[in-house]
C-alpha cells in the first residue's frame, strides 16, 4: 500500500456537487492498494498515517502526529499511485489492485485509523471526486507499506 500525504489546515471531497467528507486542520491521505496487499498493510499503513510526526509543536518543529495534535484525516482511494508512465505518454494502471480488492483495505484504513482515535472523513469509492485543501507547509509526503 501506498499513500501520499499532505498536511492542510483544511480539505473537503464533494461528489456529484454534494461534500461527502470534510476536515479542518490535519492530513489529506491518498490511498494506493496493489495487487499483494492485505489486511496487515492497512493496519500498518494506518498506524503510520495517525503517527507520523509532521505537524508542528510550539516551536515550530514537525513534533506532533495526529495523535499528539487531535488533527484530522480525510481518507480518499486513489488508484492513481500506482500509475506507471514510464514507457511512452499514457500511464498503466496494471499495479493498482481491482476495485473489488482494493475497497475493503481502503476501508480497513479508514477503520483502523477510527479504532486507534482519529476522526476520520472519506471520498467515495469509485466516485468522480473534487478534493479541495489548503496545504499547509507545504507539507507532502509518500509512504508505502
Amino acid at each position: 500500500m501506498r499513500t501520499l500525504i499532505q498536511r492542510v489546515t483544511r480539505a473537503s471531497v464533494t461528489v456529484d456537487g454534494e461534500v461527502v467528507g470534510s476536515i479542518g486542520a490535519g492530513l489529506v491521505a491518498l490511498i494506493g492498494v496493489t495487487h499483494d496487499d492485505d489486511t496487515a498493510a492497512a493496519k500498518k499503513l494506518a498506524e503510520k498515517i495517525y503517527h507520523l510526526r509532521v505537524i508542528d509543536d510550539d516551536d515550530g518543529v514537525m513534533n506532533r502526529s495526529v495523535a499528539d495534535a487531535g488533527g484530522e484525516v480525510l481518507a480518499i482511494s486513489q488508484f492513481t499511485l500506482y500509475g506507471d508512465a514510464t514507457k511512452g505518454r499514457r500511464p498503466t494502471w496494471i499495479a493498482a489492485a481491482k476495485p473489488e480488492v482494493a475497497e475493503p483495505l481502503v476501508t480497513d484504513v479508514v477503520e483502523h485509523l477510527r479504532n486507534l482515535g482519529a476522526t476520520v472523513a472519506t471520498g467515495t469509492f469509485r466516485a468522480d471526486m473534487l478534493v479541495d485543501l489548503v496545504n499547509d507547509g507545504p507539507v507532502t509526503l509518500m509512504i508505502e507499506v
